[in-house]
């Protein structure tokens, strides 16, 4: 196509061979076997040049527009190998969407506009799921309760303690710290369905006591507002602790608090763009002191390393 387009722009087999580095002969033989293919003359050859036929008038057209698409097409996978194009799929379990997320596509929508970001929110072993199927190019993920997934690469970006959340006026909410086995008469709002061991069922037993189950809410707002109306207390990751409504107090657990650990997880042959995101998220990681203290990486070469965070 690129040598038809230079014969017809420049009427001449000798001028498209020279701009092109053909000899006059391999011009020659190349659009005549496009002739035959065509089934018909492309050219009217004369004594000072070739012009186009009728036919070849329409197969330029058509072969102008595909040129224009396949140089379309190679800048916009140079825009992808760079990390400046395309399309980024972010997955991220709910409480990091709180801050952590939204902070760090803020940043990457500034350094790289040109990246059409779609966000998908969900469970950690339905985001990983997601992740090993090509349907998400990172996502943010914790280690519980599943733990981490066994292939890709999973970056640590730090550790989520889990707070109580105390309606405004409760009695232990004036203090600066709760001991966890002082909340063994309260009713707790949770999640999770009844049976299932969670975070909180395993802290309380080693506070000494069952937690006293009460309503079961699945939505982090929802239990918030229970909370407020002081139907209970429930706990609050740290990383949702900007979202928590007046009427409603965190207060840390101490050395009981139970913990979870958070990471950003790539495929093995991670995007550009992918790798520029993780280096954001560890930035704004870093920024709060309970996270881990990120160092941020260029994007991976091939046979190189995905970003790596030092808690």
């Amino acid at each position: 196509m690129r040598l038809f387009d230079e014969v017809a722009r420049s009427g001449s087999f000798t001028a498209a061979a020279e701009l092109l580095g053909y000899t006059q002969s391999a011009v020659s033989r190349r659009i005549a076997a496009l002739e035959r293919e065509a089934g018909g003359p492309l050219f009217e050859r004369r004594a000072r040049g070739v012009r186009l036929t009728p036919a070849g008038h329409a197969l330029h057209r058509h072969a102008l527009a595909v040129l224009e698409r396949l140089d379309q097409a190679g800048e916009e996978l140079a825009a992808i190998h760079a990390g400046g194009g395309g399309r980024l799929r972010v997955g991220a379990f709910a409480t990091a969407n709180v801050e952590l997320v939204p902070a760090a596509l803020k940043r990457f929508a500034g350094r790289s506009p040109g990246v059409e970001v779609r966000l998908a929110e969900g469970l950690s072993p339905r985001l990983v799921e997601r992740l090993e199927a090509g349907e998400l190019d990172v996502a943010v993920i914790s280690d519980y309760p599943a733990g981490l997934p066994a292939g890709g690469h999973t970056v640590p970006l730090g550790e989520d303690r889990l707070l109580v959340a105390l309606p405004d006026g409760h009695p232990l909410a004036a203090r600066a710290a709760v001991d966890l086995a002082d909340l063994r008469e309260e009713t707790w709002i949770e999640a999770a369905p009844s049976g299932q061991p969670t975070l909180l069922v395993t802290a309380c037993a080693a506070a000494g006591f069952v937690p006293r189950g009460g309503l079961r809410v699945a939505e982090w707002s929802g239990k918030f507002g229970f909370v407020a109306a002081g139907l209970g207390v429930t706990l609050v990751p740290e990383l949702a602790a900007r979202a928590v409504p007046r009427g409603v107090v965190l207060r840390p657990l101490g050395a009981a608090a139970p913990t979870r650990r958070y990471y950003a997880a790539l495929p093995d042959v991670p995007l550009p763009a992918a790798l520029a995101f993780v280096d954001l998220l560890c930035e704004v990681a870093s920024r709060t002191g309970t996270m881990a203290a990120c160092t941020t990486a260029s994007p991976m070469s091939a046979g190189g390393s995905p970003p790596a965070c030092a808690t």
